[in-house]
């Protein structure tokens, strides 16, 4: 019996070794497939999330200040048309 339970040591020692060769593997595995990823990312030009929402960021921003600037013009355009209409004699009161 006695040598009995040094397999099943024997055993729980190889099963522990392989699971610790299986984190090893996987890790490289998802190294491997990150390092990958990113090539073909960038041989089809994407861009990172990051990138995309500075750009979006930007872009928002820039959508802001047309549509400020669109009413300011529109304020002044308005008050250029109110200077520039004839005006009415006024009536002399003597």
């Amino acid at each position: 019996m006695k040598g009995g339970k040094g397999i099943f040591d024997d055993l729980a020692g190889m099963a522990s070794g392989a699971a610790s060769v299986m984190a090893a593997m996987r890790t490289e595995a998802e190294a491997i497939a990150k390092a990958q990823v990113e090539a073909m990312a960038q041989r089809l030009e994407l861009v990172r999330r990051e990138e995309l929402d500075a750009a979006l960021e930007v872009a928002r921003r820039a959508r802001e200040q047309a549509e400020a600037l669109t009413e300011r013009v529109a304020a002044l355009e308005h008050r250029v048309a109110a200077l520039e209409a004839p005006r009415e004699p006024e009536a002399d009161v003597t």
